[in-house]
């Protein structure tokens, strides 16, 4: 029993509900009409590198389903639909020519989610770097920066009149440090002083792609940045003040405060001196943004390490060798108490309530959105009369007990509109390929048939219910 249990699930008029997927992940149509690859192609085609040697050429094959996707959200009674944009699609080699035919998919795409009433949330960058722009350095190079900037200038010239809310960049911690610095992620490089050029440079895009859409877009659009927001717990206070420097203020504090902060300066003095850091780039990076993206999944328990011990690093990422904490590699993360999803993560409602709050309170005049949230289960397909069903008890609970956090934090005065799980669909978890279900729409990944969950008809249920409340009263004759 938690106490989220009894906390009615009732959230403010104009609440957005909806779900979440990226382009890499569903899509497929890798190498059709124009599209070229990006670094998750590459990485997920390296021997070893993905479980089962699985890759993203068909994925959920939503580049041709895209239609009765649309419709199956509607269904569902979403409000909002949070996608990405394949830049390899759209700029092909990352150059500066549109791809018509990819240009069409997202238009079409938009134009698909205002005709069934649902608001488009557009992600320029979900984790697939064009590998051309990888073969030049990717993010360790300054010059991606300004590439992504006049790619945000294009996407935002071609969709800007109707993409209602943009997002520059989904999870730059997982880019930096997992794709630079641990190799758990594309492109695949251990490199900690790397990783830190690359948390730079991704910040400096997302500053300069925040001014490109402003300038590009004719619809007076919401701006936002999406951050995986790590809760460190723990006695240990060096510890937990060591990995929110790194993984959160490293973010947070040049985006919305305009600055490094010292202790992350300090802790990471031996991995890199910041040197790519110019003169007035923090005044580019900080710019307002109309609501903060907080994606949120577990927690991570820490202590600094005795230094005889052996290393434990239950951090919640694959471990293949390398750091994805430059400067810290001497913190523990220790493993924590369940229950846990498939993934190994644990299930912690209430230090999302905390999260929210805390967020609140560093920036009481940010709004923010839950951009991300959700569990991958081991799903059972039951086959009745009526067809297939999906009975996902574990994830419905765990979207209730969430949800449930989010209301207590909007009790607590946490300015929070909107809630998107993730994903919609189940579909290619990266480094784990196939074999993690998040989604609360099944996909048979043989004939690609799309079965509703459990969950997916219980947050359709939520809206429906959330609707009936805020639907003006009627008086009779």
């Amino acid at each position: 029993m938690s106490r989220y249990d009894d906390v009615p699930l009732q959230f403010p008029e104009g609440f957005l509900f909806g779900s979440a997927t990226a382009a890499f992940q569903i899509e497929g149509a890798a190498a059709e009409d124009g599209r070229t690859p990006s670094i998750w192609d590459t990485f997920s085609k390296t021997p070893g590198k993905v479980w089962n040697g699985d890759n993203g050429d068909v994925a959920d094959d939503h580049y041709h389903r895209w239609e009765s996707d649309l419709d199956l959200m509607k269904e569902l009674g979403l409000a909002a639909y949070r996608f990405s944009i394949s830049w390899s699609r759209l700029l092909p080699n990352a150059g500066s020519v549109v791809n018509p035919k990819g240009a069409d998919f997202y238009s079409r795409l938009v134009d698909g989610l205002l005709e069934r009433g649902i608001r488009p949330i557009a992600t320029l960058y979900h984790w697939d770097l064009p590998q051309e722009l990888e073969d030049n350095d990717g993010w360790v190079n300054r010059e991606t920066s300004l590439r992504f900037a006049d790619y945000a200038s294009t996407a935002a010239g071609l969709l800007g009149d109707r993409v209602a809310a943009w997002t520059t960049l989904n999870e730059p911690w997982c880019s930096a440090y997992l794709g630079y610095g641990s190799a758990s992620h594309a492109p695949g490089r251990t490199e900690p002083a790397n990783a830190l050029a690359a948390v730079h440079h991704l910040n400096l895009a997302h500053g300069l792609g925040v001014q490109a859409i402003r300038a590009a877009a004719t619809n007076d659009p919401e701006l936002s940045v999406t951050l995986n927001f790590h809760v460190p717990l723990g006695d240990d206070a060096e510890a937990k003040r060591r990995i929110d420097a790194l993984a959160n203020r490293a973010f947070t504090s040049p985006m919305l405060l305009g600055r490094y902060d010292d202790d992350l300066l300090e802790d990471t003095r031996n991995v890199s001196d910041w040197s790519f850091v110019q003169d007035g780039d923090l005044a580019q990076i900080n710019q307002p943004l109309d609501f903060l993206g907080v994606n949120y999944y577990s927690t991570v328990t820490v202590r600094m390490w005795d230094g005889e011990s052996t290393r434990a690093r239950n951090d919640g990422h694959k471990d293949v060798g390398g750091s994805a904490w430059p400067g810290s590699e001497h913190v523990d993360f220790l493993p924590q108490e369940g229950p846990y999803t498939d993934m190994g993560w644990n299930i912690a409602p209430d230090s999302l309530e905390d999260l929210l709050v805390s967020l609140s309170e560093q920036f009481p005049d940010q709004p923010l959105v839950i951009t991300e949230n959700g569990a991958a289960f081991a799903d059972e397909v039951t086959v009745t009369p009526e067809g297939k069903r999906v009975h996902d008890a574990d994830r419905v609970q765990y979207l209730k007990r969430h949800f449930a956090a989010a209301r207590c934090a909007i009790d607590r005065g946490v300015d929070l509109r909107g809630y998107m799980v993730w994903s919609l669909f189940d579909n290619f978890e990266w480094g784990y390929g196939y074999s993690k279900r998040f989604g609360i729409v099944r996909v048979d990944y043989d004939t690609q048939e799309r079965t509703p969950k459990d969950s997916a008809l219980w947050l359709r249920d939520l809206v429906k219910a959330h609707a009936a409340r805020s639907a003006p009263a009627t008086v009779s004759a």
